[in-house]
């Protein structure tokens, strides 16, 4: 057994991010700002959320009131796709800012790709590129893009993606997105990275957290299954972003760092890959389905 601290991935442009990061996605603005307050009380110092959460000013609520300094905390937010456009992406910015309390964002990223309005999607990234060259962002990235929606944006823009945000656990890997990301210096961030979306909604799956599998693994290091979980993530050199409300589950998802598995055991969780996407098909996102206005600051 050995001790770690929580791991810090170097992004492409020299910025540096905790790789474990603790997330708020489904969860409600009256819980947000006790969530993010213990998350920060625990160790966390990297805060994911989202313009299409609804509750970037919860989060801010949550930094302001907790001492800790602002430079000690990275920022993640995301643009939604009914901001998309270079006008609209540079507001949508102006309005997450002011919802946050924060003059600069450490990470800004379009939340889908938007494929059949791909156009508006470059238009937005082109939008990240003004900011991250005004200073207004630290680094810039994108979220359930594929191997093509990567090479459409590559070929059409000049900064490549500091990270990619897609839905990584044991029981969907996407092997081929992970390879894609590391062949062009693109950090792979995993949402539902112990596999919620296994065991949330109808999914019609057997749960991640009672895999066999993982649970002898858990057993064997005297951990719980989450936690075998997100120590995959880092050890592969991910970044994670577990989500909770529940104060004792907030703790232990950061209790990642005092053991190490093995080679086989790595090789056992990978085996455990169905290829059966949870979340929505990056194909299916469009604006007639999925738009939806994001509220002023």
């Amino acid at each position: 057994m050995s001790v770690h601290s929580i791991p810090t991935l170097t992004l492409n442009n020299g910025v540096a991010m905790p790789a474990l990061g603790f997330g708020v996605f489904q969860t409600p603005p009256t819980e947000t700002v006790s969530a993010v307050q213990t998350a920060l009380e625990v160790g966390y110092r990297h805060i994911d959320t989202a313009a299409a959460y609804g509750n970037e000013r919860e989060v801010g609520r949550a930094l302001s009131r907790s001492g800790v300094p602002r430079d000690e905390v990275f920022v993640e937010t995301k643009v939604w796709i009914s901001d998309y456009g270079y006008d609209a992406t540079l507001h949508a910015f102006e309005k997450s800012a002011a919802k946050l309390a924060l003059d600069t964002i450490d990470l800004l990223i379009l939340h889908q790709p938007l494929p059949t309005r791909f156009d508006l999607t470059i238009a937005a990234y082109r939008a990240l590129e003004a900011l991250l060259a005004d200073g207004k962002v630290r680094a810039i990235g994108v979220s359930n893009f594929m191997q093509e929606h990567l090479a459409d944006l590559l070929e059409a823009t000049a900064v490549v993606p500091a990270v990619n945000q897609i839905e990584v656990h044991p029981y969907f890997r996407q092997p081929d997105v992970l390879a894609a990301d590391a062949l062009h210096g693109i950090v792979s961030q995993a949402w539902s990275p112990i596999g919620g979306i296994t065991f949330y909604g109808e999914s019609g799956r057997t749960s991640t957290l009672q895999d066999p599998t993982i649970g002898e693994i858990a057993a064997r290091h005297g951990k719980s299954p989450a936690q075998v979980m997100l120590r995959w993530h880092l050890q592969q050199g991910r970044s994670a972003i577990p989500k909770s409300v529940t104060p004792s589950r907030i703790g232990e998802n950061f209790a990642v760092t005092d053991f190490d598995l093995t080679d086989a055991e790595l090789a056992a969780i990978d085996a455990l890959d169905t290829d059966h996407r949870g979340g929505p098909e990056p194909a299916s996102m469009t604006l007639e389905a999925w738009g939806r206005p994001i509220p002023e600051a």
